[in-house]
């Protein structure tokens, strides 16, 4: 069976258009990768979960753990 003869402008505009959609993938991929808007993000959600009921609870637990240990380190430096 012969080779079928393709048009080179043909040729050339899928080229093009295999380009075009290859340059749209690798933006959307270097977008969803950018570390400053993976920070922004994370930062975002740690925000709004600070804001909840149990972020908040979650500060003030830590907070108190945190009081207790330093208050044992200063009373065992004391002794």
């Amino acid at each position: 069976m012969p080779a079928e003869s393709r048009d080179p402008r043909q040729i050339q505009l899928e080229i093009d258009a295999a380009r075009e959609s290859l340059a749209a993938t690798l933006d959307e991929i270097s977008y969803r990768a950018s570390p400053k808007r993976l920070r922004n993000q994370a930062q975002q959600a740690v925000v709004r979960f600070l804001q909840t009921p149990a972020g908040k609870a979650t500060v003030v637990v830590t907070g108190a753990l945190v009081t207790f240990v330093v208050v044992q380190k200063i009373r065992h430096r004391n002794d």
